[in-house]
C-alpha cells in the first residue's frame, strides 16, 4: 500500500476534485465514467480545503436498535484499534445501510474529535452527521448529503469491508479525495505524478482564459491552444 508522504498531501491540498479527475482521465487507467460518486456526497464546510487520504470504512445503521445489546458505536472500542491499521492521513468512509439512510448521524462533536486524534482528516458517508459548528472548528471535514439532530440507534455493523457511497465503490486503504464537489478514488499506480500533471494542464487552461479576456481573441488562436490541450 502506498504511504501519502506530507509533500504529496500538501499539493493535494492546494488543488481541486475538478482538476484531479482530468488529470486522471489523460493516463487512460480507468473508465472516465468510473471513480467518482454521485452529487449527494459533497463536502459540508465550503472553507476547508480539500482532505486526501486512506479510506477506513465501516457500515453503520441507525433507524433500529443494534441486534446485540450493548453493541452501540461507542462500545465497539476495536473499531479504534481497526483505524489504526490503515495508514495515516485516514478518511473514515461510512456507508449507512438503512433503506432511509440519515435518519441518526454516526459523528458529531465528540466522535469528530476522537477521530481527528487517531489520525483521520475528515469523514465521508451516505447518511447524517450533526454538530457542524463545532466539527467545522475542529477543522475536521465531512462529506454527506444529510443532517440530523440525533444519532438516534446508530451502531457500527462491521467494519473493514467495502462500501459504497454515492455509487462509488471503496475498499479500506483505497486513497480518496473529497472537496466541495465530491470524492474520488486516487489510482495508486498515478497517484504520485497527478499533482504535476493538473499544473502542466492548467498552464494551458490559464492560457486559453487569458486568450478569452484578451482584446486579441480569435477563434483561430483558441483552436490552436485547445489543440494543444488535447
Amino acid at each position: 500500500m502506498l504511504r501519502l508522504q506530507a509533500g504529496l498531501v500538501d499539493a493535494f491540498r492546494r488543488l481541486d476534485t475538478c482538476k484531479v479527475a482530468n488529470a486522471i482521465e489523460t493516463f487512460g487507467v480507468r473508465l472516465r465514467n468510473e471513480g467518482f460518486s454521485d452529487s449527494t456526497i459533497r463536502a459540508v464546510f465550503d472553507d476547508l480545503p480539500p482532505i486526501v487520504g486512506h479510506a477506513v470504512t465501516a457500515r453503520v445503521r441507525s433507524s433500529m436498535p443494534p441486534p446485540v445489546a450493548g453493541n452501540n458505536y461507542h462500545d465497539r472500542t476495536d473499531w479504534w484499534n481497526y483505524i489504526l491499521t490503515v495508514p495515516p492521513p485516514r478518511v473514515v468512509v461510512v456507508e449507512d445501510t438503512d433503506a432511509r439512510p440519515g435518519v441518526g448521524a454516526f459523528i458529531g462533536e465528540v466522535h469528530a474529535n476522537i477521530l481527528k486524534t487517531l489520525g483521520c482528516v475528515g469523514y465521508a458517508t451516505n447518511g447524517a452527521v450533526r454538530d457542524l459548528p463545532r466539527v467545522n472548528g475542529l477543522g475536521f471535514q465531512l462529506l454527506a448529503p444529510h443532517v440530523s439532530v440525533t444519532h438516534s440507534y446508530v451502531h457500527i455493523v462491521d467494519f473493514g469491508e467495502p462500501v459504497t457511497l454515492g455509487g462509488l465503490g471503496i475498499a479500506s486503504g483505497d486513497i480518496v479525495y473529497g472537496d466541495c464537489h465530491g470524492l474520488l478514488t486516487l489510482p495508486e499506480e498515478i497517484v504520485e505524478q497527478l499533482p504535476s500533471t493538473v499544473e502542466r494542464m492548467s498552464t494551458v487552461e490559464r492560457q486559453i482564459i487569458a486568450l478569452c479576456q484578451s482584446p486579441d481573441f480569435s477563434i483561430d488562436r483558441l483552436r490552436t491552444l485547445v489543440r494543444e490541450r488535447e
